[in-house]
């Protein structure tokens, strides 16, 4: 008698691939978070100017998230994410060529342009290579070091600004993403069965593969708009985003004028928030199975899951408003994005479930809307700012109503059911 074959582990190379994107994507976008003082003070831009050089980035990527997702379900994640690599590499480069606030703008559009569609793509090549129990586990994994990514990018990067000047910096990470488009494409297909490295048995595990693998660009748009659900989804990502700029903006400023520490000290405290929020990925990507054992549904599971992130957020939040020790003040901040990664695997698992086949083009939909809160983010920051004499706890309480008013999406989003059967 025949042993049976023990399945093959190619299908985990490409979570691998997904994390080091991931990780890239962070660095890339967090960068200018930290070299803002430094860019601000060489080329005389005001809060305002900085803030709409934020939302620059995130209007790009709000308008190109849809297109890049529905590239990938046409052509495959393939073709679309080395083009995606390429070209906001080159455009992390050029961040360092820019002389003036138009400039800058300009660059940091094209940026956010090139980086749409990266993690609709990558949402893509996990429901086609990922069985349905390990999706969400993979999203949380993913979240986890995306965000640790950007943690660790702000201590980074004021090593680097030790030795060398804010144009070379971004000269240097534009690089990094050459490389990984070479290894990326060399070894990826979108269909499992094409690729040497998977045998019968990962296949087997693999079951409709084929299904969510094959190119079409029919899109079901009149499902996808009359389904509640689907709308709730985008209503409770632009809510999670909304803050979650923050972190990625207007935070090492934060930390200088409101806490008033030096460029080292921020930097150190600055990993604090996108640390805990990569920790609270992964203990949500991880607990998801077992809280949807307990509850006896993934969607009643999603729905809890969900509604508590937002509201302990808010909390938090609150607390570190009202805290004038800046290490609580920020462990309490920390705690605020933790919560708010417990939503994030579920949210994208979410997209998995519902869209199917078209996995790509709804998690670039709802991609989409959380970062028309990354447009409104920044510049509301600036305005505030500037209006009030650096009320910088304003500013953080719009962040907590957005966070409270994101609980109440969850207990009506069915997370599981399909656009299509």
């Amino acid at each position: 008698m025949t042993a049976p074959q023990v399945p093959t582990r190619a299908r985990h190379w490409v979570v691998v691939f997904a994390v080091t994107l991931a990780i890239l994507a962070y660095i890339d976008r967090v960068a200018i978070s930290q070299a803002a003082p430094l860019i601000s003070k060489d080329l005389g831009f005001s809060k305002q100017e900085m803030g709409y050089i934020f939302s620059a980035f995130a209007l790009a990527y709000a308008a190109f998230e849809i297109p890049g997702g529905w590239m990938g379900d046409w052509m495959g994640p393939r073709r679309v994410l080395m083009r995606i690599v390429l070209w906001w590499s080159f455009f992390t480069a050029a961040t360092g060529w820019a002389w003036n606030f138009v400039s800058m703008w300009v660059v940091r559009f094209l940026f956010g342009a090139g980086e749409a569609g990266c993690f609709p793509n990558l949402t893509k090549a996990f429901t086609t290579w990922l069985p349905v129990h390990e999706r969400v586990r993979a999203q949380g994994i993913m979240w986890s070091f995306a965000r640790w990514g950007g943690a660790f990018t702000p201590p980074l990067f004021a090593l680097l600004f030790r030795w060398m000047g804010w144009r070379d910096v971004f000269h240097v990470f534009g690089l990094i993403g050459l490389v990984w488009a070479f290894f990326f494409y060399r070894w990826y297909r979108d269909n499992p069965k094409d690729h040497p490295s998977v045998n019968a048995a990962e296949l087997a595990l693999l079951e409709g593969a084929e299904k969510t693998a094959s190119g079409h660009g029919d899109v079901p748009w009149g499902k996808m708009v009359r389904r509640g659900s689907v709308w709730l989804l985008w209503a409770q990502y632009f809510l999670l985003t909304y803050p979650w700029y923050f972190y990625i903006t207007w935070l090492p400023t934060y930390l200088q004028e409101a806490r008033h520490m030096d460029t080292w000290t921020s930097a150190r405290f600055a990993i604090l928030p996108l640390l805990f929020g990569g920790i609270g990925s992964m203990f949500a990507g991880f607990l998801a199975k077992y809280v949807s054992l307990w509850l006896g549904s993934v969607s009643r599971a999603r729905k809890w899951m969900g509604a508590a992130g937002f509201l302990g957020a808010a909390a938090f939040l609150l607390i570190a408003t009202v805290t004038r020790d800046p290490l609580p003040a920020m462990l309490a901040m920390g705690m605020a994005s933790f919560c708010n990664d417990l939503v994030m695997p579920g949210a994208w698992g979410a997209c998995m479930d519902i869209g199917g086949k078209y996995a790509g083009t709804l998690s670039g939909s709802m991609n989409m809307m959380g970062n028309f809160a990354g447009i409104l983010a920044p510049s509301i920051g600036g305005f505030i700012l500037a209006r009030t004499g650096n009320d910088w706890n304003l500013f953080l309480f719009t962040m907590a109503g957005a966070y409270f008013l994101g609980a109440f999406c969850w207990p009506f989003i069915h997370s599981t059911r399909p656009l299509e059967d």
